[in-house]
Formats: C-alpha cells, structure tokens, sequence
C-alpha cells in the first residue's frame, strides 16, 4: 500500500497538469480580476439569527472565494465548501442558475483549487448558511491532491516542513497562529498603555552581548569584518535608557547557536523592554498583571489549561529565592554549605551536572538548580536573587552581593521570562565584561565580550533602571498548550530536505 501512494499520486497530478494546460489553451488560467466582498465568519456572524424567509427577503448578495475543501455533484445542482483565512462557507451551484458552460467546467475542478463565487444568501432544509451562487470562477488550478483526511498529513516533520498544507487541513493549527498573533497585539498594546516606546535596533552586531549564549558568526563582505546575529537587544536597549527614552521595549528574533529541542529554535521571539527609575519587584507586579489579562483577553479565562495540567494566572504568583528553591526541592541538602564550593561541586557531581575549574558556588548553584527544581516549577513561580556569578548585567542587592536583584518565571517547567534591576554602575560593569573575558579564555563558548562602548554609555550615567525579557514562543506554547516550540513557529528550523 505505501508504495501504492506516491504512484497514485503522482497520476493524479498528471490529470491535474493536463488540465492546466487545457486552461491555458482556452485563455487567461489564473485570473485576478474576481473580488469577494464577504469572508465566512463575518457571514455567519452577521446572518447567524436570519431564517431562510428573512435572508429571502432581504435578497443579500455577496462575493466569497476560497479553496475548494468538498465537492458533492448531484446532476444537475451541486455544493462545495469553500475555505478562506476565517473559516467555511457552503455554495450551491444550479446548471441552469449559472452561465452557459460554467456548470460544466465547474465539474471538472478538483478539491484544493481556488474558487470564487457570487450570489444570494439563503438557508437549506437542514439550516446550513448557503450562497446560492449565479456565478462561479476558478481561479487557481491546485496541481496537488490534499491529504483526504488529517491522518494523511499525521508525520510531524510533514507537518513542520509543509506548514502551508498544515494550515490547509488543520484548524486547530490555523487557531493556535491566531492566537500567537493575539498574544504579541495584547503585549504591545498593555507596554503602550504604560507609556513604553516601541523601537527596532539592529539584528547584526559588532559585539555579541546582552546574553550568556553561543552567537552565530557571519562576515560583512564591503567592511571585510566579522558580524553576530544578536543574542539580545539588551545592550542597545540600554543605551537608549542612557539617551533619556525611559520606557522603551522591542519585540523582534534573536538567535542562539544552540541545540534544537522541544523549547529552543535557533530563531526565536523575544519582548524585551526597559523603564527608568523602578526595580525588578515593580516588574514582577507588571509581568503577572500582562499574564493576567493576557489569558483573559485570549482564551476568555485566567484558567490555562496546559497538557494535562491547570494553571491559574488570576491567582498571586509564587516567589522564592534561588536557594530557598533548592532548599525545598532537596530535602537532604546541607543549606549550611550552600555557598560552599567544595560541597556544591560534590553535590553537582553527584547529579551529574556538569563541574569546570572556573566555576565558583553561584555557578554550582545555578547547575543543581537546574537539574533539581526547574521542571518542578509547575505553578507560575517567580525564582529571585540569582548568584552574580551568573548575572552580569544586574545588579548586586544592597544587603547581600552575592546575589543580584534578579528574577525568572516559571510556568509548566520551563522558563518564561528573565528580569532583573539593572547594573548602572560603569565601573562594576566593566569588571564583571572582564571576568566574563576570562571564562571565554577558560573555554566557555558562551561566555559574554567586553563592550568598549557600553561602557562608555553607562560612563555618561544611566538612571535606575529594570528590564525584563519574556520568551514569546513559550509563552505562546502555554496559552495554546502547544507541546513543542515548533508547533507554535510558522516555520521552524530543520535539517534541509532531500529532493530527488
């Protein structure tokens, strides 16, 4: 049977072809002078009360197109349903209703190609919202059988690869893309009504910076220079702070030379956004407010239903510090000893977390971290005073400077958002790029660059400032309980195709 397929296929998309060429032989094949006048959920929105003498009535004429998604020909009448960006309305077709000839090329037509038609509203015997159509054009021939039902588009990768055919076929699919667009309009709009501007800066860089992450290299040919993919706007941001705009934000890729998985894409979505004179608990406060409203505004309840699980957004956020986390998830672990080297590298060794030489007990705290708490951190937790060892841009609390001024949001296990009060102080600033330059001599990949220049930003004085960064793609993962990244990016990255 399997082999059977690609041949059927294949012969059917011969037949197609040929009547292709037949079109173009009889004259224009792919017309684009039909214009629709009606989608189908404004349709069934507007008419959704009218039975079919109050439709007769007011005589409603309408121009809808679409692809052709069923055809159902009974001799001399037929229907089809046709599919545009907002749903499916159904067209009944008349020989003797329509012009001389139409009928019979209409019959012709397969599923998949794109149709417009035009006529009068009306309801059938069984209620259906129908356009009674007194023209009817083809206006793309589709050379591709569409799968018969969802299970002939069932592979993943398939799916992934050929998101035009997955968005063809599945609604859900379509939804959960709606939706994403929903989420991103909600968080522009919700930084807008604090008064945040929205800026663009740019995506190649002289100097990777703003994150602890691997850059992709490219070279700029005129300049004969190598440039990075931006791992953060953080630093531009920053300077625009510096520059006297308190409130910025940008909602834009950013690009990490990292592994694939079910949370990471090379190319992902990231809000970052900035404002003077507040810290990380006012961002906090803001972020499970946005959370808030965002659930309410996009699925109608702050109850999130994620693979199985409930969350509820309406609800206070948990808060606890690194170590008070790790304390309540390893119930055996010595807290006496936790900023004691010896024993957090044995302990890591014990997990199987990774130990190098140049790692102090902030970064030892993060690795059993890591490995014991984060996928436990179901319920939308907010995990504070990070260790400054692995926070170089925030700042040091006042009461213990081991730790910063630091928080990261948890929902369903993974991390949603980062956001700290940010380091203002040039001088610290500059030694901790300087440590940062010996971790990448150590051999840490990841490790940031010293930044001449936002130094020399933060030399001119930046004003008390917090930012925070929130990862769109998993955010949307959560709100459309989506269980892979890729099923929330249009097109995510994969290993390229092989085409005979």
């Amino acid at each position: 049977m399997s082999n059977d397929k690609p041949q059927d296929e294949n012969k059917l998309i011969a037949e197609r072809r040929a009547k292709l060429e037949a079109l173009r032989e009889a004259g224009n094949a792919f017309p684009n002078d039909f214009r629709r006048n009606a989608i189908a959920e404004e349709l069934h929105q507007t008419f959704h009360a009218h039975d079919n003498d109050a439709l007769v009535e007011e005589d409603v004429h309408v121009a809808v197109s679409g692809r052709m998604m069923a055809k159902r020909v009974m001799g001399k009448a037929s229907f089809v349903k046709l599919q545009d960006r907002s749903g499916q309305i159904q067209i009944r077709l008349e020989r003797d209703r329509l012009p001389e000839g139409a009928y019979q090329a209409f019959k012709k037509w397969d599923v998949g190609d794109i149709v417009g038609a035009a006529g009068v509203l009306f309801r059938t015997k069984t209620g259906e919202l129908t356009v009674l159509a007194d023209d009817v054009r083809l206006l793309t021939k589709s050379l591709r059988p569409l799968p018969e039902k969802w299970a002939g588009l069932s592979d993943q990768e398939t799916r992934y690869r050929q998101r035009y055919v997955d968005l063809i076929i599945n609604e859900s699919s379509r939804e959960v893309f709606r939706k994403r667009s929903q989420i991103i309009t909600y968080m522009r709009g919700f930084l807008e009504s604090m008064d945040f501007l929205e800026v663009e800066t740019p995506m190649m860089q002289v100097t990777p910076g703003g994150a602890i992450a691997r850059p992709f290299t490219t070279h700029h040919n005129a300049l004969d220079m190598p440039l990075y993919l931006r791992i953060a706007p953080e630093l531009n941001l920053k300077r625009l702070i510096v520059g006297g705009f308190d409130r910025v934000y940008e909602i834009n890729r950013n690009f990490r030379n990292e592994g694939v998985s079910t949370q990471h894409n090379p190319e992902f979505t990231m809000m970052e956004a900035y404002r003077a004179y507040a810290d990380y608990n006012d961002w906090m406060d803001t972020t499970e407010a946005m959370l808030h409203g965002m659930a309410e505004a996009v699925n109608g309840t702050t109850i999130v239903e994620y693979q199985g699980d409930t969350y509820d957004f309406g609800k206070p956020f948990r808060r606890m510090t690194v170590e008070e986390a790790i304390e309540t998830y390893n119930p055996d672990f010595d807290m006496s000893k936790v900023r004691d080297r010896d024993y957090l590298a044995a302990c890591c060794e014990k997990l199987g977390a990774r130990v190098k030489d140049n790692y102090g007990p902030g970064k030892l705290q993060t690795e059993i971290f890591d490995e014991t708490v984060e996928d436990k951190l179901r319920e939308p937790t907010f995990i504070t005073q990070y260790p400054a060892e692995v926070s170089p841009l925030a700042r040091k609390n006042d009461d213990d400077p081991f730790v910063t001024d630091r928080f990261e949001l948890f929902i369903a296990g993974r991390e949603i958002a980062n956001g700290f009060s940010e380091l203002n102080d040039a001088e610290d600033q500059a030694e901790r790029f300087r440590a940062q330059v010996e971790n990448a001599a150590a051999g840490d990949d990841e490790a940031m660059s010293y930044d001449h220049d936002y130094i020399r930003a933060l030399e001119y004085g930046m004003p008390p400032t917090t930012g925070i960064g929130v990862g769109v793609d998993r955010l949307v993962m959560v709100l459309t309980d989506s269980p892979s990244i890729r099923d929330v990016l249009l097109f995510p990255h994969m290993r390229p195709e092989v085409f005979d």
